[in-house]
């Protein structure tokens, strides 16, 4: 295997580690709470908190400042409107851990935040070729 391949390899799996840490460990109750009302703190904390945990991927795979920036940013607006949006709806269907549709909506969201990972990846290795 290629040091570039272990090098990505690398990365989704600390993409993967700080995900379940940040979604499932650290999120307060009020950060889930408060995911449905667009700009609160509470939501702009957790995303921030998934965009922080990220940095540590440019110690595997290096890119400039500007790149690196660009790429939590990005991960920060992402991964906020993704949990504002399941959050609206959810909360607008006043679905429950009893009712299916809460698990698809769960298992959306995460699909999605996975599909962010993996383009993180994908252009840390189009960077480096």
């Amino acid at each position: 295997m290629t040091e570039g391949a272990v090098a990505a390899l690398a990365v989704l799996v600390w993409l993967q580690i700080k995900h379940l840490f940040c979604d499932f460990f650290f999120q307060t109750p009020r950060q889930i709470e408060m995911k449905g009302v667009y700009g609160h703190p509470a939501g702009l904390s957790h995303a921030a908190q998934h965009a922080v945990a990220s940095i540590p991927v440019f110690l595997l795979m290096p890119v400039s400042a500007v790149v690196a920036a660009a790429i939590v940013v990005a991960e920060f607006v992402t991964h906020y409107h993704v949990d504002w949006i399941k959050a609206v709806i959810g909360d607008r269907k006043g679905w429950t851990v009893r009712d299916k549709e809460y698990w698809r909506g769960l298992g959306s969201d995460q699909f999605l935040h996975q599909m962010t990972y993996l383009a993180i990846c994908a252009l840390l290795i189009w960077l480096r070729s």
